[in-house]
């Protein structure tokens, strides 16, 4: 549940000197603004009287154009007074806030063409003058909010131009011409764009926000030198990595120490927004990055929307992640459930943040103990279940198999029955790559978990649906060679590879975590889904590449030492096995493999071996039951 809220402070008592902070003009400075108006109110009705007349009114006109200044200018101090023009900045008008003063020239101009319907022929006025007089009292007043605006940046231009840098930017699509305006009106960030470069030839020659498209990504060298470039600015969220891996390496060899920064991909973009603050340096996860998961929401919504969602394993990488991704969906409840109670201490303070309106209820238990995992379910009873909690660390688990039995092999069991107990209609486990032909502990835990969840599968009722999503490794999750790597270069290296030709998947967390959501709700009971994770990436590259990113030679700055295969490792992972080739499903990025046969009996068996082995600590016959019960298996005995 929501925790109680901490107890507010008492306010800190203020100076007396200190004026009180207001985020409004100053009174003196609403009646300096006023008064500007006021003047151009007085000026436009003669103004429309000329117009009105072709610029030759006749003589006797004065007198009805006094009446029409004076009755007119009322209302428009009416109408102004309505919208609160005076409460805003004119230095900082922003297009949108127009749209009140147009809204008040036309209340005003509506109402004086009524009167004038009214009295007009009598007071010797033309009716069309306050139509008149609406078009260049709008004209005035946002001309002269205009120019303030102008000054006001010319002014912070001219201040700031001495420090500013030059800023060249890739790509002259949305984002991009977004962030020059953004920089155009806040010259005071000491940011200057000199132009664009975009590989769509169409835009070259053109000006966008009065900035010139100066040619394509390949003649960066030449304008990073003919322009004397400071910075390159990557404003492409929707490219793939090769694109912005080849764009790095030209940035690298047009000039030396040349500094670059990114615009996030489209993943860390979910909210729409596109601006100076959300420029960044370019990560790793840009280099490997692909192009956009497009989501079947209506799929996802069918099964999360309003429905009680429980997350195991809650507070870990992908877990946190699943849960900022269901909020979208706006389920009813969420059920946190972890051991990390900091980290779901955490995930509560985001929640409360960014979802405040979405009820939750925070578990720290262990999926192992059964008593109390069926008091969580008879509890809340959760009507969507992922299970993401798991050991996952291969050389940890060589050395404690019994705690891959509790936790990875025994907890899901736990789950898995509870789920069939109370009715979950979706139970989605989270597997890995390393449970295709295991040669470790884990990846044989893990393999074991998918049978169990296909075993469930065969016994639900027809309202139930038991899935496995299976993809490889998750780039910046803990304790994944990203935040390893980047702790030795801070220390200086040297940076450890287990082996030159060690390859892996990568994906990021949020494209994991989508693919998730929509693999659940392919709805089909039973099946092993495995996410699109593209082409595998030697670790050493990937070594190299974040070397690079982090300002400093490979082999010279920092040295890559390579330690050795540790025990359970491949050099290599599968996806899937050759017997499980199956077929694409309606998402391009999710494939189905072709279930195993199963003998429930022969799993439930080894299950109740492997717990009373692992209860003993028994090394040996954990190794020898999980070796004997996946075929193919190629685990070794390592000394108990």
């Amino acid at each position: 549940m929501r925790p109680d809220p901490m107890p507010e402070m008492p306010p800190a008592t203020e100076s007396p000197k200190s004026p009180p902070p207001s985020g409004k003009p100053s009174r003196l400075n609403r009646l300096f603004k006023l008064s500007l108006d006021a003047l151009s109110w007085l000026l436009a009705t003669p103004i429309a009287f000329f117009i009105r007349y072709d610029w030759a009114p006749p003589a006797d006109t004065l007198g009805p154009m006094a009446v029409a200044t004076a009755g007119l200018f009322a209302l428009k101090l009416a109408t102004t007074s309505f919208f609160g023009l005076y409460q805003r900045s004119w230095t900082k008008v922003a297009f949108r806030e127009l749209g009140d003063i147009v809204r008040a020239v036309i209340g005003a101009a509506a109402l004086g063409s009524l009167i004038l319907l009214w009295l007009g022929p009598s007071l010797d006025i033309p009716r069309s003058v306050a139509f008149l007089d609406g078009l260049v009292t709008l004209f005035l007043m946002t001309g002269m909010r205009a120019f303030a605006r102008y000054r006001h940046e010319a002014s912070l231009g001219q201040h700031s131009a001495r420090r500013a840098k030059s800023v060249l930017v890739i790509g002259a699509g949305e984002a991009g011409s977004l962030v020059v305006r953004e920089m155009l009106r806040h010259p005071e960030m000491g940011l200057r764009p000199v132009g664009f470069l975009d590989d769509d030839r169409k835009k070259v020659g053109y000006r966008i926000a009065t900035v010139p498209v100066l040619g394509t990504t390949q003649d960066i060298n030449k304008v990073v030198r003919s322009h004397d470039v400071d910075e390159v600015l990557i404003a492409i969220p929707s490219s793939d990595g090769r694109v912005v891996r080849e764009i790095v390496g030209r940035i690298e060899g047009a000039k030396a120490g040349l500094k670059y920064r990114i615009i996030p991909g489209v993943y860390e973009l979910l909210s729409g927004q596109v601006g100076i603050s959300r420029i960044r340096e370019v990560q790793i996860e840009d280099l490997l990055r692909r192009p956009p998961v497009e989501l079947d929401t209506a799929a996802i919504s069918s099964y999360l929307t309003d429905r009680v969602v429980m997350i195991t394993g809650a507070g870990g990488s992908i877990g946190s992640e699943l849960v900022r991704q269901i909020c979208r969906f706006r389920p009813k409840e969420l059920i946190l459930f972890g051991r990390g109670e900091n980290s779901i201490y955490t995930l509560e303070r985001e929640l409360e943040r960014d979802w405040p309106d979405i009820p939750y209820h925070s578990v720290i238990a262990g999926v192992q103990h059964i008593v109390r995992l069926d008091y969580v379910f008879r509890r809340y009873q959760p009507e969507v279940v992922f299970h993401a909690a798991a050991h996952k660390h291969v050389p940890l688990m060589e050395l404690n198999p019994e705690e891959a039995v509790f936790n990875n092999i025994i907890g899901s069991k736990n789950l898995v029955t509870l789920a069939l107990k109370y009715g979950v209609t979706h139970f989605v486990n989270i597997s890995t790559d390393k449970a295709v032909n295991p040669t470790s502990v884990m990846g044989a835990s893990k393999r074991m978990v998918e049978r169990l969840v296909q075993s469930a599968a065969l016994r639900a009722s027809p309202e139930q649906t038991f899935v496995s999503v299976r993809f490889g490794n998750v780039l910046g999750s803990r304790g994944s060679v990203i935040p390893v790597f980047k702790q030795q270069i801070l220390a200086g290296g040297p940076v450890t590879v287990t082996h030159p030709d060690m390859t892996r998947y990568f994906m990021t967390i949020p494209e994991a975590s989508q693919l998730v959501l929509q693999a659940a709700g392919q709805g089909k009971n039973g099946e092993i889904y495995i996410l699109d994770m593209g082409e595998p990436v030697r670790i050493v590259d990937l070594a190299r590449d974040l070397i690079k990113l982090s300002g400093f030679e490979p082999d010279v700055d920092i040295p890559i030492a390579f330690s050795g295969v540790r025990p359970g490792e491949k050099l290599y992972e599968e996806l899937m096995t050759d017997e499980e080739r199956g077929d694409a499903t309606a998402h391009e990025k999710i494939f189905v493999a072709k279930p195993s046969p199963l003998d429930q009996g022969a799993l439930e068996r080894t299950v109740q071996t492997l717990q009373e082995a692992a209860l003993r600590s028994d090394h040996a016959v954990i190794r020898r039951e999980l070796k004997a019960y996946i075929s193919g298996s190629l685990l070794e005995d390592v000394p108990a």
